[in-house]
C-alpha cells in the first residue's frame, strides 16, 4: 500500500473558491513532506493522494500529515483498477495474515457512472471476501472496517483512518501579528488562529538586556514547535526594556501596564504593516490579570488601527493548560524566566484605567519614536519545517 488518501472536510463548502483551497492545501503538504522522499501529491476527486517513495515512509509522513491544517482525515490506501474482482483480490493480499471474525465494507462513488452503486460495491466485494476467510459481517460492530472509494476508473481501499488536526489550510486566511510572550496562553492562541488558515508572525517583547536571555529562548523554542502547523514562521523579537524604563519614570505607577500594552500594540501594528498582515493577535482572556478587564481591553485595543483578535477571551486557565499540554506548549512555557511583564510591573495596577489619564499621562512620551525605534531595531529570526537543504516556500 504506497498511497495515502488524504480528506478535507471544511474545505469542500467553499463553492466557487474550493479549487484554491485546494490548491493550497496541496502546495502545504508538499511542503511539509518535502524531505521524505513523496513521490507526488495529486487531486482525485474531492480528495488527495500522496503517493509514497517506498512503504516506510508511511509513519514519518502520517506524522506530518498530523499537523497540516485543512486536513480532516487520512489514511494508508492502495490504489487499483476500478473492478470488484481485482479491488477484493487486491484487499485479501494486503490483509495477509490479518484474523478478525467480523467485518464490513464501506463504498463510496464518487463517480456516479460506474453502474454499480455504494451498496451493491459493498456486497460484491464483501462476497468475496466473505468466500475467501469466513469472516462474518457485521454492520453494526465489525471487528475491521473495509473502506472502497470508487473513483473514474480507479479505487482506494483502506482499512481505517488518522484524524487530521482539521481547519483551513495555513495562508489561506491572510496573516496577522501575534504577541507571543511565552507563557501559557499566547501560544495557544497562536495555534488556534493558525487553525482557521491564518499565517501567524509572532513578535516577542523582551527587556533584555536589563534581564536575561530566558525570554528568548523560551519563545524560539515556542516558534520552532509552532512552525510545525504552518511550515514557515518569521519571529520578530523587539527590545522593550529601555522604553519601559522611560515609561516608569513619567507614567504614575496604576497607569503604567496599561501604557505598556497599548505600546506594544502600536509596536505590533507597525511589523503588520511590514509584513502586510490584517489583523493583530493576543491571547488575552476576560478577568485574567489586571490588563485584562472589559475597560482596560478597550483603552489598550483603541490604539490600533487593526482587529485585535483574542481567541482566547472565553476560555478559563485549566482549558487553555489542557490544550498547551496537548500541543506540547506547556513544558516550555513553565520554565522559569524574566520576561518584560515583570519588569517595573507596579504592585496596584488599574484595571478601569479612564481614557483621560492614558491620554495625559502618554502626553508626556515620546510615543511615535517609541514605536518608530523599535519597528527599525526589531530582529528577525526564520523558522523552517521540515529544516531541508533548500529554502521552503515563504509567502511572508
Amino acid at each position: 500500500m504506497n498511497s495515502i488518501v488524504v480528506h478535507y472536510q471544511e474545505i469542500a463548502l467553499k463553492g466557487r473558491n474550493r479549487p484554491w483551497f485546494i490548491a493550497r492545501l496541496v502546495r502545504n503538504i508538499r511542503t511539509a513532506t518535502a524531505d521524505l522522499g513523496v513521490a507526488r501529491v495529486v487531486t482525485k476527486m474531492g480528495r488527495i493522494e500522496i503517493m509514497l517513495g517506498e512503504p516506510e515512509a508511511w509513519l514519518p509522513v502520517a506524522d506530518r500529515l498530523r499537523h497540516v491544517f485543512g486536513i480532516a482525515n487520512f489514511s494508508r490506501a492502495a490504489l487499483v483498477p476500478l473492478d470488484v474482482d481485482g479491488i477484493a483480490t487486491a484487499i485479501l493480499h494486503d490483509l495477509g495474515d490479518v484474523q478478525v471474525s467480523t467485518f464490513r465494507v464501506s463504498a463510496k462513488r464518487a463517480d456516479k457512472r460506474f453502474p454499480l452503486t455504494s451498496p451493491q460495491i459493498e456486497r460484491e466485494v464483501g462476497g468475496r471476501i466473505k468466500e475467501a476467510t469466513g469472516w462474518r459481517v457485521n454492520l453494526e460492530k465489525p471487528e475491521l472496517t473495509i473502506h472502497v472509494e470508487a473513483l473514474t476508473g480507479e479505487a482506494f481501499y483502506h482499512f481505517g483512518k488518522e484524524a487530521g488536526p482539521g481547519g483551513m489550510p495555513t495562508g489561506v486566511s491572510g496573516r496577522v501579528v501575534a504577541l507571543l510572550s511565552g507563557g501559557i496562553d499566547s501560544p495557544v492562541a497562536c495555534y488556534r488562529i493558525m487553525k482557521r488558515g491564518c499565517r501567524v508572525i509572532p513578535v516577542h517583547f523582551h527587556s533584555y538586556p536589563i534581564l536575561s536571555r530566558a525570554s528568548q529562548e523560551k519563545v524560539r523554542e515556542l516558534a520552532a514547535l509552532l512552525t510545525r502547523y504552518q511550515q514557515f514562521t518569521r519571529l520578530y523579537m523587539v527590545a522593550f526594556g529601555e522604553i519601559q524604563q522611560q515609561v516608569m519614570l513619567a507614567v504614575p505607577p496604576p497607569l503604567r501596564v496599561v501604557i505598556y500594552r497599548r505600546l506594544m500594540l502600536r509596536i505590533a501594528q507597525g511589523i503588520a504593516e511590514l509584513a502586510h498582515a490584517g489583523a493583530l493577535v493576543t491571547g488575552e482572556v476576560i478577568g485574567q490579570v489586571a490588563s485584562q478587564t472589559l475597560e482596560n481591553m478597550a483603552t489598550i485595543g483603541s490604539v490600533s488601527a487593526l482587529p485585535v483578535l483574542r481567541p482566547l477571551i472565553g476560555m478559563d486557565k485549566d482549558e487553555i493548560t489542557l490544550e498547551a499540554q496537548r500541543l506540547g506548549t506547556f513544558p516550555i512555557s513553565i520554565i522559569e524566566d524574566q520576561d518584560c511583564c515583570q519588569l517595573f510591573t507596579p504592585k496596584h495596577p488599574a484595571t478601569k484605567a479612564r481614557r483621560g489619564d492614558i491620554d495625559a499621562a502618554e502626553r508626556a512620551l515620546p510615543i511615535d519614536d517609541f514605536v518608530r525605534q523599535a519597528v527599525e531595531a526589531a530582529v528577525v529570526e526564520d523558522f523552517n519545517y521540515p529544516v531541508i537543504k533548500y529554502p521552503a516556500t515563504k509567502d511572508v
